[in-house]
């Protein structure tokens, strides 16, 4: 048996370094051991891939190589907490059956519809920041974005329901970013239920609190059901299985559970990013809004989404920090072959997203923010890969982007804004996620005349 190269650093050692300084980590790896290394996990090897070759080879093979239900590496949330029948558990034809009742929601004529909501929640959220003064953008973000996934997943916009399942998941995405759940997250020992008040208790008692209103709320609607209604919680409740049966309740509560954070989490911290970027770049952001205004006022989001340099800058931004560094694992299940190496039934393999990113001979300047480059070239999906591919990629990575303008381009049509640390933003990395270390403060100027 042939693996790539492993680093000689101990195992303990590398993932410190890795979650202290992430890229920097990932830089001097790529630099002394290439484009695929093997990290061994006991008697298992684990092959990180950030050569777009290898990629598609492995990506493509489902003969060999099969999708793997492990859960992402360092999340603090347990299988048993989001039900065996969420998304990230299933596999073969259930899995494909089951993804692609959740992307119906993403894609097609929906999207309008979808585009003025977010256009109107944008505009409402940041309508709220006082002027002269100065705010966290991740967190105006978050809010932003989490009431557009809590309206596409389960419908509600507004009402004590809504504010509860708001209130719930702020609560635990909050929680999950503090440093206390970080620590006790990686040390197993620690992960004790003394309830409420102790830190793995907390944790346990939100995720049973939003459990517990997935399931009232599936069981309610149900009795209610419209077919009119456009969310996922509606398409789930009119659709059917493999084989013909519609889904159980706890079904459709396990599909609900991981949709609203992967959507809130990803795309708050791409969207912090966008803002840093084009803010700090002041020949960026002026290109933006001659782009922006050549619209005139209100305009319809759907041509807005199809600006060429908004768009560039977007894939620009993912491309520099993506939000996932790593894409959900895979699996050897027979000997097969890879780019001259050799791999056993058992190795895992994980796209490395951030370093197939940063390769010179793809991206000249790689550390460089060029959005013109996505103008010049079209790159393949083995190369630009920000929601990872095949049938593990995001469900919602295209959306993402869509998104990603609608904010960017209604608060900054309207509003100036202006960074309050001119020093470089510093990334941080937490559970697969790529984030801006302060949340990048902004001072808000006041309303922009067109």
């Amino acid at each position: 048996m042939t693996l790539p190269p492993e680093p000689k650093t101990p195992l303990w050692l590398l993932l410190q370094q890795l979650n202290n300084n992430p890229l920097g980590c990932l830089d001097a790896i790529y630099k002394r051991y290439g484009d695929i290394i093997t990290i061994m996990s006991g008697s298992t090897p684990i092959v990180y891939v950030s050569n777009p070759s290898a990629i598609k080879q492995y990506l493509t093979n489902t003969k060999e190589i099969t999708i793997s239900t492990m859960p992402p590496v360092d999340t603090p949330i347990k299988a048993e907490e989001m039900g065996q029948q969420g998304i990230i558990h299933l596999d073969g034809l259930v899995h494909k059956h089951r993804r692609s009742l959740l992307m119906k929601a993403y894609h097609g004529e929906r999207m309008n519809a979808t585009g003025k909501s977010i256009c109107e929640i944008t505009k409402k959220m940041i309508g709220q920041q006082a002027l002269g003064k100065t705010f966290i953008a991740n967190e105006m973000l978050s809010q932003i974005t989490l009431q557009v996934a809590i309206e596409i997943v389960i419908g509600l916009r507004e009402g004590e329901r809504y504010e509860k399942i708001k209130r719930l998941y702020t609560s635990s995405i909050k929680n999950e970013k503090s440093t206390l759940l970080k620590i006790v997250s990686k040390l197993p020992f620690t992960q004790l239920d003394l309830g409420r008040f102790s830190p793995w208790g907390y944790h346990k008692y939100l995720q049973k609190e939003i459990s517990q209103f997935l399931y009232n709320e599936v069981k309610e609607r149900r009795k209610q059901a419209d077919s009119s209604r456009i969310d996922i919680l509606s398409d789930l409740i009119f659709a059917y299985d493999e084989t013909g049966k519609p889904l159980s309740d706890e079904e459709v509560r396990d599909l609900l559970f991981l949709p609203i954070p992967a959507s809130n989490n990803g795309a708050t911290d791409s969207l912090t990013w966008l803002f840093y970027w084009v803010h700090r770049l002041t020949d960026v952001r002026k290109q933006l809004l001659e782009e922006l205004d050549s619209l005139g006022e209100n305009p319809d989001p759907m041509k807005i989404v199809a600006l060429p340099y908004l768009n560039a800058v977007c894939h620009e931004t993912l491309r520099i920090y993506p939000s996932s560094i790593f894409s959900l694992p895979r699996v050897v299940v027979s000997p097969v072959e890879i780019v001259g190496y050799e791999l056993i039934p058992g190795t895992i393999l994980f796209t490395n997203i951030y370093s197939t990113h940063q390769r010179k001979d793809v991206y000249p300047e790689p550390k460089q923010f060029k959005p013109e480059r996505f103008l010049e070239k079209k790159f393949s999906p083995y190369e630009f890969i920000p929601f990872g591919g095949g049938a593990r990629g995001c469900i919602a990575g295209s959306f993402s982007i869509f998104q990603m303008k609608l904010v960017l381009a209604t608060i900054l049509s309207n509003y100036k804004l202006e960074l309050v640390n001119k020093r470089p933003e510093r990334p941080k990395y937490f559970n697969d996620q790529c984030y801006a270390e302060s949340g990048v403060k902004m001072f808000m100027h006041g309303r922009r005349q067109h």
